[in-house]
């Protein structure tokens, strides 16, 4: 938007003719007196007048719109002489051959160039219509430059107009008129919120005159035209109940009130009458009418609104000397803030143009650093968390005053948040803001913060006089005793008479410790209440002496514990009945370890047999609470062979450790019937499958002949055992075997390897090798290789095994090794 103050622009001409009329053509019309085709006699003396009147008026409206096409194309030439450094004669030719190559009027050329030129409000909106407009539409005049010629005429005419109701005529005539509007009114806003009528067009002057203020309070139009930035479109005024101008004359007719605001404040409204209702409309429609109003809005800033005694008030800024003595006068800290715009004159920030002397800043600066700065740099945070600059924005705007109570006010300092709470006031005068706030009472919402901690804590705190016999309550220690507050509060000397008899030693210590020793004390009792209800309170003092050393005073609190009290005896009893607990389960497992051991020592002599060494390690498992089901034989039969087995049962306790008593009782039972390994695998696992909770276990099972050094071995689910044999260490062929217990019935095939001198053979339980980080191919490459190390004795290699074992489940282990001589 030009800016209408600019000393250097030239003055602008009258108003320009409509949109899609030339300039340089006007149609001429039949005199009167002239004698028509017919041959009529000319008409009389008064037609001849009224003919001469109509000749004059169209001749003065061409005059007009030759003078406003000539003073854009002058201005237009201006633009030209400044941009190409040319003289005014090179300038009008090179108009006219431009205007030419365009295809428009000279007219519509040189308001391009000067919207170009200019890079205002108006020249955006040309831009963005120009853009988006359906030049076929009924609402435009054919003519690419029609509605920026409209725009550019009501300008030059708002500009030259000597007061705003002259400005309305220019805006009627060159802008609304082709738009189908009927008459308008400029509103200007008054700092109490009332509406003053600063021009209007269309209108009978009696309804203007009984329009010409509107007080504060009073909903119209215009006002709510105040509420929203796109203003209120009313498609019929009757329909909406609202009184505004001109009802009387257009009742079913469409009504637009938008704000007229420029730099972030609002001055009034732009109100616009249509005879008929209005429908939608397109958004160049919308965007003309914005444009209209800002420019509007430049008139308004200016405007100033009569007095009583009819003259008017100046149209300058008020002197803030006014307002900062008023901030002065102030009790309570406050800021005097000026509008601060930036370059295209939008409103950005307000400056602290003053802060008074009772000043105090939230986060403790001096009033020197923060006078003269702006509001948004000295706290950052109100266009944030408080929106305290947007309500600041809101009445500069409007001119309608904010309050708020208990609003946060954060200053940064050092990059460090500091935050107060204050009640905020903010109003407008005249063109400045007056900011005040009322900080807190700190001391009162400790004290508010201190009670509601008693009250969540059941604290009541009390101080007695020894020498005046004054006692001080609070409401809370009312509260613990169960006492209204007025039957007096308790003295000390009487806090036995109100406590359980079984506490009095307890009370009778407290009291010698605090009133004769004189040093602070504590107790815990349980304090009979008047309604019958006992509470377990802690009471905490402490003596208060004079300057000679005796004491006058004790203060102290009493606490009421019962919750405490109660939860500690739950505890007790939940503590008592898990030892018990636990000493069950000790006792449970070591009642299950005597079995398994007395099965199954963990140490045991080595077994002779002939040609054969034979050794076995059990280490139990390191969590004595986990007794495992692992277990192992190694028996000579009557038929001279020897059962070499080890097994694990699933899962441990006293269940796993009974369910292997049975089945390594079961085999040696189904060993001296001469079966073969697999057989008696078989038979294994039709006991495991119908013990008692379906057991499932895993295990080898050998038979070793010493006449031929022949080992017949069958698996059903375990790890196949490994052969040692010189400096080679390999598993035997994992055979086909299913673990105990899973079917009803199965069948397990046998392998039978030659041993010969020296051969080792191991069976063991996967505790030995079983890693929760490894797999088990990894782990039995590790035992392979750990067993490459053939020690001097059987024992030895076995007790080896077991400590590099690095095995990490705790589990049971067994091992049965077998070295032939």
């Amino acid at each position: 938007m030009s800016n209408p103050h600019a000393p250097d622009r030239p003055p602008a001409p009258d108003p320009a003719p409509v949109a899609g009329e030339d300039a340089q053509a006007v149609t001429r019309t039949k005199e009167p007196d002239e004698p028509d085709s017919e041959g009529q006699e000319p008409p009389s003396p008064v037609g001849r007048l009224a003919a001469t009147v109509e000749r004059l008026r169209r001749e003065v409206q061409k005059a007009q719109a030759e003078a406003d096409g000539r003073a854009l194309i002058e201005l237009a030439k201006g633009i030209l002489v400044e941009r190409l450094g040319c003289g005014p004669s090179q300038a009008a030719r090179q108009l006219a051959e431009l205007t030419g190559q365009a295809g428009v009027t000279a007219l519509e050329f040189a308001v391009e160039v000067i919207n170009q030129a200019a890079r205002d409000r108006l020249s955006d909106v040309t831009t963005a219509l120009l853009e988006t407009t359906d030049h076929s539409d009924a609402t435009d005049p054919p003519g690419k430059g029609s509605f920026a010629v409209r725009l550019r005429t009501a300008e030059s005419g708002a500009l030259a107009a000597h007061d705003t109701q002259a400005v309305a005529d220019s805006l009627l005539e060159h802008a609304l008129t082709p738009l189908g509007a009927e008459a308008v009114a400029i509103w200007a806003l008054g700092a109490d919120g009332s509406l003053a009528l600063a021009g209007s067009a269309g209108f009978p002057a009696a309804e203007a005159a009984r329009w010409r203020y509107v007080p504060p309070g009073v909903v119209t139009v215009a006002r709510r035209g105040l509420g929203e930035r796109t203003g209120q479109w009313i498609g019929c005024l009757s329909e909406t109940g609202l009184p505004s101008i001109g009802r009387s004359h257009h009742p079913d007719g469409g009504r637009v009130a938008v704000p007229a605001g420029a730099g972030g404040r609002i001055h009034g409204v732009l109100e616009i009458v249509w005879p008929t209702p209005l429908g939608p409309q397109p958004p160049q429609i919308v965007r003309q009418i914005e444009a209209l109003a800002e420019l509007c809005a430049h008139t308004l800033e200016t405007y100033a609104p009569p007095r009583p005694d009819g003259d008017s008030q100046p149209g300058t800024l008020p002197d803030l000397t006014e307002l900062m003595d008023l901030a002065d006068g102030l009790h309570d800290p406050a800021l005097v803030l000026v509008p601060h715009l930036d370059a295209v004159g939008e409103l950005v920030d307000f400056r602290i143009h003053h802060v008074n002397t009772p000043f105090l800043d939230p986060a403790g600066r001096p009033r020197g650093a923060v006078n003269g700065a702006l509001f948004l740099e000295t706290y950052p945070m109100a266009a944030g968390e408080s929106e305290l600059f947007e309500q600041i924005e809101r009445v500069y705007a409007t001119g309608e005053p904010f309050r708020a109570r208990r609003m946060r006010l954060t200053a940064l300092v050092d990059d460090v948040p500091l935050a107060a709470v204050a009640d905020i006031s903010v109003s407008r005068h005249r063109g400045s803001v007056l900011l005040v706030w009322r900080m807190e009472d700190e001391t009162a919402r400790l004290a508010n913060l201190l009670q509601h901690a008693q009250r969540l804590g059941r604290i009541g705190g009390f101080e007695e006089n020894l020498l005046t016999g004054e006692i001080t309550w609070n409401g809370q220690l009312y509260s613990l005793y169960g006492k209204p507050s007025s039957s007096g509060p308790v003295p000390l000397e009487e806090l036995p008479a109100h406590a359980h008899r079984d506490d009095a030693v307890a009370i009778g210590r407290f009291l010698r410790t605090l009133l004769h020793h004189r040093r602070p004390a504590s107790a815990a009792f349980r304090l009979q209440r008047p309604d019958g209800v006992t509470r377990h309170l802690r009471v905490v003092a402490e003596p208060v002496l004079d300057s000679d050393g005796r004491l006058f005073v004790v203060r102290g609190a009493y606490q009421d514990i019962s919750a405490h009290h109660w939860t500690e005896v739950a505890l007790a009893a939940t503590r008592d009945q898990l030892a018990h607990s636990e000493q069950r389960a000790s006792e449970r497992n070591r009642l299950t370890l005597q079995l398994q051991h007395a099965i199954m020592p963990p140490a045991q002599a080595p077994l002779e047999a002939p040609g054969l060494r034979v050794a076995v390690r059990y280490r139990p498992a390191e969590t004595q609470h986990l007794v495992g089901g692992d277990w192992y034989d190694a028996v000579v039969l009557p038929s001279g062979l020897v059962l070499l087995c080890v097994g694990d049962v699933a899962g441990h306790g006293i269940e796993a450790a009974t369910s292997m008593v049975v089945l390594r009782n079961a085999l040696r039972g189904l060993a001296v019937t001469g079966a073969g390994p697999g057989q008696l695998l078989s038979w294994l696992n039709m006991v495991a499958h119908h013990l008692t909770g379906a057991v499932t276990a895993t295990a080898v099972c050998g038979l070793y002949d010493p006449d031929r050094h022949t080992l017949r071995w069958a698996r059903a689910g375990h790890l196949p055992p490994v052969l040692v044999r010189g400096a080679e260490a390999t598993p035997l062929p994992l055979i086909k075997g299913l673990l105990l217990g899973a079917l009803p019935e199965a069948t397990y095939e046998e392998q039978e390897v030659q041993l010969a001198v020296d051969d080792t053979l191991l069976m063991y339980t996967d505790g030995l090798i079983e890693r929760r980080d490894r797999s088990v191919e990894e782990s039995l490459a590790q035992l392979l290789l750990a067993a490459r190390t053939v020690s001097p004795t059987l024992d030895q290699q076995l007790d080896r095994l077991l400590t590099y074992s690095k095995s990490d489940t705790d589990d049971d282990t067994c091992i049965v090794g077998v070295r032939v001589t």
